[in-house]
Order: structure tokens, then sequence, then C-alpha cells
């Protein structure tokens, strides 16, 4: 079991540290960039993994060459919205401009982990890029009631209702922030999005709901033996606080620990 309380890093030589793949959240706000990927860099370090930087500006060559190196994917958060001709729509007033850099990036770094079963953490526009790569959907622009999802700065925004059978159950089961209502587990995060997961992607199930107007905040893929987990919310940013933060890291961070390589012959299908 692992012991709550405040993080630490874990003491493995930096040669047993999984690398994890993290790209630059945007290629066009360098501000947002500079703030946001420390933040998932410390949680894989506090988490025993190697966070490895890949720029948005790479082409698919070195792109592949840096996934080659990486045992774990880990998918972060982005100021831009996925451009809906991905997934069939016209875009709406509310949604950001798209990032083209990104959403290519994304694309080689899921085919990657994918084909070779590597673990994938996807995280808010992460979650939503895993979620249209596999040929789901989005929707484009929620309302801010009941709840407000874009709660920017808020440590508690709502509560999710996570399946009990579901991969993320198992992982934040050991937290005291879980409370069980009826048959499901209750856990508070936080919140800073519009969009959200609309038809979910092949491959993948809708593993926990905002409490209040059931928006999806956690997919996961449907094979036992492949780490894939995505939540709406930002981790992250709270895992100094937030036991069940941390175990989520730790958690994506051990399962990458445990990756050995596979051909892709075996891989696809």
């Amino acid at each position: 079991m692992i012991e709550g309380g405040p993080m630490t890093e874990m003491t493995e030589p930096p040669s047993k540290r999984p690398r994890i793949g993290i790209p630059m959240p945007t290629l066009a706000h360098t501000e947002y960039n500079q703030r946001t990927w420390p933040q998932y860099a410390a949680a894989i370090t506090q988490s025993g993994g190697e966070p490895v930087e890949i720029p948005l500006t790479l082409d698919p060559a070195a792109i592949a060459k840096l996934a080659t190196s990486c045992q774990g994917i880990l998918l972060p958060g982005s100021p831009a919205d996925m451009n809906p001709a991905k997934y069939g729509d016209e875009r709406q007033p509310e949604t950001a401009d798209p990032d083209a850099a990104r959403e290519n990036m994304d694309e080689l770094l899921l085919q990657d982990a994918h084909n070779l079963y590597k673990p994938l953490l996807t995280i808010c526009y992460g979650m939503q890029s895993l979620n249209c790569w596999r040929s789901g959907t989005l929707v484009q622009h929620l309302l801010p009631v009941p709840v407000n999802h874009s709660a920017k700065g808020a440590v508690v925004a709502h509560s999710v209702l996570v399946e009990p059978s579901s991969h993320l159950a198992e992982i934040v089961g050991e937290s005291e922030e879980v409370t069980h209502t009826a048959d499901l587990l209750k856990l508070p995060v936080n919140s800073n999005h519009h969009q959200a997961i609309g038809i979910v992607g092949d491959g993948l199930r809708v593993t926990a709901r905002s409490s209040e107007d059931a928006v999806v905040e956690t997919i996961e893929g449907q094979q036992p033996d492949h780490f894939v987990l995505g939540v709406q919310w930002h981790p992250e940013r709270t895992v100094e606080s937030s036991f069940a933060s941390r175990l989520v890291f730790l958690r994506f961070v051990q399962a990458a620990s445990e990756w050995q390589p596979r051909p892709i012959t075996d891989s696809l299908g």
C-alpha cells in the first residue's frame, strides 16, 4: 500500500526511473507552457519517473525517436480546443482556436502508446484528444450551470462519481477523500475546462461522471493489460494536497516501470 502524507520523491537511481514523454501543452502560448509543464514534470519526478520534454517544433522522425526512448506517455492540458473537423462537427463560437502542432504530436504519441501497449495518462485536453483519436466526439461548450466546470483556481470544484469496478476506483480507493454513495465512489476534484466528452471513442469506456450534471470525467481503455486512463480534471495541480492525485501519478509511473516492449504485430488488433 502507498502511504499518505506529504509527497516525497522516490529514491531509485535515475537510471531506474521510467521515462515519461510529455509534449509541450501548446505551440502558441509560451507563458502557459512555462507555467504548466513543470507541474506535470514535478508530479512525475516525485512519483519516481523521469519527465521527458517533447517540443512541438520537432519533426515526426525526432518525435518518434524520443517516444521510442520512453516507457510511458502523458498528454497534458492545453488552452486550445480540438479542431471540430476531427470529429465531424462545425465549429461553434465558444470553441477556442485549434493547435495543429499539438494535435499532430498527440496523434503520433497515441499511436506509439497503443501500438506498444505503453502506459498512457491523459489529462483535460489530453483526454479529449485521446477520445477524438479513437473516433469519439466532444461537447463544444458546457453551460456554467449546474456546475461551473471552468472553475480555474478552485481546489475543489465538484465531485465525480466513480464506477467501483473501474481502474480509477482501484487507484484512488485508498484515499480518505473518497466516500461511498449507493454503489459508486465519490471523489472531490478541481475543474478547468469548457468542453467535454460527447460520444465515447472506440475501445474506451466511461468510468466516472460529474455527480451533479453527469458530464464525463474519466475514460479508460478496455484492455486489462494496458494502462489507459483519461481524467478531465487536473491532478497535477493538487499532488501536495490530495492523496488521490498522488495515487494517480504513482500508479501511472509504476505501470511505466513495469512496461516491457512488445512486437508491434502482437499489439495491433
